[in-house]
């Protein structure tokens, strides 16, 4: 026996349920959920507003003003000669060949994420592998100009250009890709003019735009091993095939058996590699240029923090040592501004200019363009330079103070990586320990390192813990360093044991 619309309305509207919704609002949902659940069925007609506002107690306006809503959304149909019914809103031909599913049915059906989905999202890796200052909570960007970059950025909106509210549609703000070609050109020997760079949100996207573009499905990639895990997470969600290859001192260290299947792309960090914190050698940049070169293979240098180097000029880029213009270099002011920033660039050989505009202007569209224009004043009138160099020395004192204080207190049996760039350095560890487990004891005291066997794709060649101290207040460093050195050594010592039997 099907209940009769007013019973269903009036049962209904004296729960508390959304009590704060207005009176007309409460009776619309209520139909619509009727119509919905299949109590009210395709062609039931609805009694007359005057009837129904009669029968539950309130003002026929209230009803007519239900109704109105009901027909706009296409749930019920106004019939000349026959009042309001409800509409068919699914045909008959579908009703004959979908099957009704109950609740308990429906919450049996697959709702899973796709294969792809469950193995990008199984854990967290922002969460797990970025690495962040190591005591938890200590951000300090009092090195950054606020009152400066406000300034620059309120000047752009005094006077907005229209292409500020539109799309960057030709890869970026165009005096900024002037200023930061000559940036690029004097202070990492990159070889570019303004047409070739093309401003992203970061390296993240610079990386997804080159996997989309230059790659297909199962197409396979070298990684660095171990490495950055944000381009392991862009190349895994766009199925290519990840081969892990060495890394040494002197950078990455592809073998024989690695040279005879040829990638179609590589992916490097050679300025300062990531996270072993070692400079790719001279010899090892030219082997790879001239590989790439000889099997077609594209190299993705990510330069993500070469501002960051505490002795002598920063290292010249890979790309500049490119006379096959096989070399896509990416950058980024995420670390050396401030992360929320969100903007990165690419330097792409001339013949990719265009694809590479279409892609990113199709697959992104790309925007912010008065950030991009505040940013290029803040280049052009040298706060960038400034900025740099203030970092530079705070950073430089958090890494000498941090060094100093963990070679003075591990145990010998320990080793500290000896790039003097980045804004993080390795504790390598005997084989004997448990990176892993010595992470989750450091967490506990809220002490924030990172597993260095986590980086590996393939399984861990070394042992040790990755920790950074960018953004970290300097009067930190000594005593946070001091409780870090303690909890490494109680912990090679505690794994050192012998197994009593």
């Amino acid at each position: 026996m099907k209940i009769p619309l007013a019973e269903l309305v009036l049962s209904s509207l004296g729960s508390s349920v959304n009590a704060d919704m207005p009176t007309h609002r409460r009776i619309f949902e209520l139909i619509r959920q009727a119509i919905l659940n299949h109590q009210l069925q395709g062609g039931s007609k609805l009694p007359s507003s005057r009837n129904l506002a009669l029968e539950i107690g309130c003002s026929r306006n209230t009803v007519i003003a239900a109704y109105e809503q009901l027909l706009a959304e296409g749930f019920v149909e106004a019939r000349i000669g026959s009042g309001t019914v409800v509409a068919d809103t699914l045909p008959s031909f579908a009703l004959d060949n979908i099957q009704q599913v109950d609740d308990e049915a429906f919450s049996a059906l697959p709702r899973a994420l796709s294969v792809r989905g469950e193995r990008l999202t199984h854990s967290p890796s922002d969460k797990n592998f970025e690495i962040q200052e190591f005591i938890q909570g200590a951000n300090d960007f009092s090195v950054f100009p606020y009152k400066i970059w406000q300034k620059l950025q309120n000047k752009a909106w005094r006077e907005p250009q229209s292409a500020f509210m539109d799309y960057a549609r030709l890869g970026g703000y165009a005096p900024l890709k002037e200023v930061l070609a000559e940036y690029l050109r004097v202070s990492r020997s990159v070889r570019c003019e303004p047409e070739q760079i093309l401003i992203t949100a970061g390296t993240q996207q610079s990386l997804d735009l080159c996997a989309n573009l230059l790659a297909d499905a199962n197409d396979m990639v070298w990684m660095e091993n171990p490495g950055y895990w944000g381009a392991r997470r862009v190349f895994e969600s766009n199925d290519l095939h990840l081969r892990p290859i060495e890394v040494d001192n002197d950078g990455i260290c592809p073998t024989p058996a690695d040279l005879q299947t040829a990638p179609r792309l590589i992916y490097v960090t050679p300025s300062h590699q990531y996270p072993l914190d070692v400079v790719m050698s001279l010899t090892r940049r030219r082997l790879l240029l001239e590989y790439a070169a000889s099997v077609g293979a594209w190299i993705l240098e990510d330069d993500y923090d070469s501002e960051f180097r505490y002795k002598g000029r920063p290292i010249a880029s890979l790309q500049g040592l490119d006379h096959h213009n096989r070399v896509i270099y990416c950058g980024t002011f995420s670390k050396v501004l401030y992360p929320g920033i969100r903007i990165g660039y690419m330097v792409v050989p001339q013949d990719l200019i265009e694809p590479f505009r279409t892609g990113l202007a199709d697959i992104h569209r790309p925007g912010q363009m008065a950030v991009q224009a505040a940013l290029a004043d803040f280049i052009q009138q040298g706060h960038f330079t400034t900025h740099v160099r203030n970092v530079r020395a705070r950073y430089g004192q958090s890494r000498a103070l941090l060094q100093h204080t963990l070679q003075n207190q591990l145990l010998s049996t320990t080793r500290l990586s000896n790039a003097d760039a980045g804004l993080h350095l390795v504790i390598h560890l005997p084989d004997f320990c448990d990176d892993v487990k010595l992470a989750a004891e450091a967490r506990l005291q809220q002490i924030d390192i990172r597993p260095l066997s986590a980086y590996y794709v393939a399984p861990p060649v070394t042992r040790g813990v990755v920790v950074g101290y960018g953004y970290m207040p300097l009067e930190q460093i000594v005593p946070a360093a001091t409780r870090l050195a303690d909890l490494v050594n109680r912990h090679m010592v505690m794994s050192h044991q012998p197994v009593l039997v």
